[in-house]
């Protein structure tokens, strides 16, 4: 399955009627449709003012490492509208059966700790956030002096690497970005390699270099090739590219010699980045054979620095095209 940018999924109350109903019962329904929209709404809004167009509304609830000019220390938090909750202030707060037990991991200056501890502490913080940050809940909506420790302006926070990367893979996913890959290196004809429709095609890049959006990136330096009958040139790239995709961060580890089924694997995934894994294509022309590519993707990969957790992608779930 592939996780798809969120469509439409609001349909008109009146569409659930078969056709043979009557006008006036459509209309009655509609009208009573809308009603229960708005109380549904209400449930769903948070005292924070959050604008219609922003992308931290109370379904969404990112996490991120940030500071700021005042406090330096990596703090981890939870996007709102134009604020961010910062998760040590509130670590007392959790008192689910397992965050309970496990609220230290807020004081961490990365999502490590907290990725580590699966699934069920996840879905339970996540449920006490929302909870927390709701319209008609008071624990911290009326705790003016809470609320003043708890929240920062995102326009004064610096973003930082929400995760401390151990390991790094590359998965040549798209039948789309495979076939325009092949073209350029190879041809039209011989675009996709025989295994790429058989298995998840994929080389294990570097996290060195993996940085926050926003990180400047300089054009890296390698050997470029013009002709099959001349030397290679030395020199900075001359087609740099981007390749914008999603990238997900795994939780809990898995044990070295045993396999994650599939139906396990959602289990281990935490949430998901917006990533640009910068591309020197014509250094990668010539020196990714017969290994793969080394000088043209290892000088910086972005990422975003908000986390969106799996559950608040749910809704968009949809199969992936046939490939």
């Amino acid at each position: 399955m592939i996780r798809r940018p969120p469509r439409s999924t609001l349909f008109p109350y009146t569409t659930l009627f078969r056709s043979h109903r009557r006008k006036n019962i459509e209309q009655k329904s509609r009208i009573g449709g809308e009603a229960k929209k708005k109380i549904e709404n209400k449930k769903k809004m948070s005292f924070i003012s959050v604008s219609e167009d922003s992308h931290f509304p109370l379904q969404n609830l990112p996490y991120g490492v940030f500071s700021t000019k005042e406090n330096p220390k990596h703090r981890l938090g939870v996007a709102i509208g134009d604020y961010i909750l910062s998760l040590p202030e509130i670590k007392h707060l959790f008192r689910g059966p397992i965050m309970s037990q496990h609220s230290h991991v807020f004081d961490e200056p990365t999502l490590n700790a907290f990725m580590a501890l699966g699934q069920d502490a996840w879905r339970e913080a996540r449920h006490n956030i929302k909870t927390l940050l709701s319209a008609n809940e008071t624990t911290l909506r009326d705790d003016v002096t809470l609320r003043h420790k708890a929240f920062v302006q995102q326009k004064e926070a610096v973003m930082h690497l929400p995760a401390k990367i151990g390991d790094y893979t590359d998965f040549y996913s798209s039948l789309d970005h495979a076939t325009n890959c092949g073209v350029m290196f190879r041809s039209k004809e011989n675009a996709l390699v025989p295994n790429w429709k058989h298995l998840p095609v994929a080389y294990h890049g570097r996290a060195s270099s993996i940085v926050p959006s926003g990180t400047p990136i300089r054009r890296p330096l390698g050997q470029t090739s013009t002709s099959p009958n001349s030397p290679p040139l030395f020199g900075p790239c001359k087609l740099l590219d981007f390749e914008l995709e999603m990238a997900f961060f795994v939780g809990p580890p898995s044990t070295l010699g045993h396999p994650v089924s599939m139906a396990d694997a959602e289990k281990h995934i935490f949430g998901m980045v917006l990533m640009n894994d910068w591309s020197a294509r014509d250094i990668q022309k010539w020196e990714y054979v017969p290994l793969g590519p080394f000088t043209a993707k290892n000088f910086g990969t972005t990422i975003s620095s908000w986390v969106v957790p799996m559950d608040a992608l749910k809704p968009f779930l949809t199969s992936n095209y046939k490939q």
